[in-house]
């Protein structure tokens, strides 16, 4: 009797312990299924973000490339435009050049037409007192008394008289009368030179300072005249006359500068050897 309660009592307690494990174990199953059940949901959702990522980092790569093409292309236009530009700088620079050569060959043309009708002048007039004191000569020589008449007043006669008398060796006469020219012609072509030889008469009587004055005269208010560079020559030996050697430097740097293709040029070159 008691062995057959306590196989009853084992068998009970067998089933029970049957379906406490049986109960456990669906127990465990229903949570690993409540596990997947979340990391799907939760891989689902990964996947959409991954997906809405990935079509915004696409969009984002279009249209950084997009303007990275845009930059390339306005960088492109800005450099063709930089080299047309640079084109035509250089061109315009090569006309401006030849404008230039243009300008400046006429204006040395100009400086020597104007430098030989200096010269010219003064050999004519050295030509009319050489044969105004031949005639002289040959009037006193065959005792004949020139037949007094008038002869009209001219402001080349005014002038030439001037000249004769610079010539004469008479510097204050010859002073008085180019002055008398210059105020009865003011606006002659020939002003420039009596006031260049009005600057010579007073250089011939040591008069430096005054002929410096004078000589000045004839650069200031005639610079376009072919007198200047003789008058600027003149000025600095005159300047050289005082020992005034830094003036007398100066002006013949600025005539060298200015003509250097003159005459005057190659003496004022010759000259400043000479200053100490």
């Amino acid at each position: 009797m008691k062995n057959r309660f306590g196989i009853t009592l084992l068998s009970l307690l067998l089933t029970l312990a049957g379906c406490a494990t049986q109960g456990s174990l669906d127990n465990t199953r229903n949570d690993i299924n409540a596990v997947k059940t979340r990391l799907f949901s939760v891989e689902k959702d990964l996947g959409g973000i991954r997906d809405e990522s990935k079509e915004r980092i696409d969009r984002l790569e279009t249209g950084m490339q997009t303007e990275v093409a845009t930059i390339r292309k306005i960088a492109a236009d800005i450099q063709a435009a930089g080299e047309s530009n640079k084109s035509e700088i250089q061109a315009l620079n090569g006309r401006i050049d030849e404008m230039a050569a243009g300008v400046k060959k006429p204006n040395e043309d100009l400086t020597r037409y104007r430098e030989d009708a200096d010269k010219r002048i003064i050999t004519l007039e050295d030509r009319i007192v050489k044969l105004q004191t031949t005639v002289d000569e040959l009037t006193r020589k065959i005792g004949l008394t020139p037949q007094s008449k008038e002869v009209p007043v001219t402001a080349d006669s005014v002038y030439m008289k001037g000249l004769e008398t610079f010539k004469a060796g008479d510097m204050p006469a010859a002073r008085d009368q180019f002055t008398k020219f210059i105020e009865q012609y003011p606006k002659h072509d020939l002003v420039a030179n009596a006031r260049y030889w009005i600057g010579e008469t007073l250089y011939s009587e040591k008069n430096y300072e005054a002929a410096i004055v004078a000589f000045q005269d004839v650069i200031k208010n005639h610079p376009k005249q072919p007198k200047v560079p003789a008058a600027m020559l003149k000025q600095a030996r005159a300047f050289k006359a005082i020992n005034d050697a830094k003036s007398a430097r100066y002006v013949l740097k600025k005539l060298i500068g200015t003509y250097p293709k003159s005459d005057e040029a190659k003496k004022a070159r010759e000259l400043l050897k000479e200053i100490k």
